[in-house]
């Protein structure tokens, strides 16, 4: 029974409001992913394989976590995140309603985003709605295929993509997953005959110890 393990990034530049200043890890993003790494030997998890996505937070992540020692790090560009920059200045364009600052404002901005993004109301963004569901599918069935424990370093939109595929989200209740999704907590999904089910969401142990909980960030 093929197991997916998927990681959420370590906490980036969430100063930046463009997609190129957001994707690196910030000094916190960086001990994150080192705690997880020590975590996963030290319970003794074991991987046959270990994918990213090509992203440079993605990349920092799982070097940081030193996942190489579990396989070789494949990156796949599927494994991207949505282009939640691009698509907020889509959706300013239509409506006149800036990228938000702060979580409260995310709560509120974020399944309007996605609503107008799945009804193909926003224009010039990278890829539709369905162009991302398409590839977060493909891709996990791909890894699921070939490996049996596979470790997987993405981000928070694929995560709660991957969630409303497996649980059959709407919209407003994938917007809620992505946002409770914290910075490198871990998931698990297993194939269960021909489907993914998910048997394990926003695992954060590794954050729970004295003197870390300063690392429990969402943003």
């Amino acid at each position: 029974m093929a197991q997916i393990t998927l990681v959420r990034h370590g906490q980036a530049n969430s100063d930046s409001q463009d997609e190129h200043g957001y994707d690196k890890l910030s000094p916190l993003g960086h001990e994150q992913a080192a705690w997880l790494g020590e975590h996963m030997r030290e319970t003794h998890q074991a991987f046959d394989s270990v994918y990213c996505g090509t992203l440079r937070r993605h990349v920092e992540t799982a070097h940081g976590m030193q996942a190489q020692g579990f396989a070789p790090i494949v990156k796949d560009a599927r494994l991207n995140e949505m282009a939640y920059f691009d698509l907020s200045d889509a959706y300013e364009t239509m409506t006149g309603t800036t990228t938000p600052t702060t979580r409260e404002e995310f709560v509120e901005h974020m399944p309007r985003l996605l609503n107008a993004w799945k009804d193909g109301r926003l224009r010039n963004v990278p890829e539709s709605f369905a162009e991302f569901e398409d590839r977060v599918s493909a891709s996990l069935e791909d890894i699921a295929a070939r490996s049996d424990r596979a470790l997987v370093v993405t981000s928070g939109g694929l995560i709660g993509m991957v969630t409303r595929q497996v649980l059959g989200l709407d919209i407003e209740a994938y917007a809620r997953m992505c946002l409770s999704i914290m910075n490198t907590s871990t998931h698990n999904v297993v194939r269960i005959g021909q489907s993914l089910a998910l048997t394990q969401f926003n695992n954060i142990a590794h954050l729970e110890q004295t003197g870390r909980h300063h690392g429990q960030t969402h943003i």
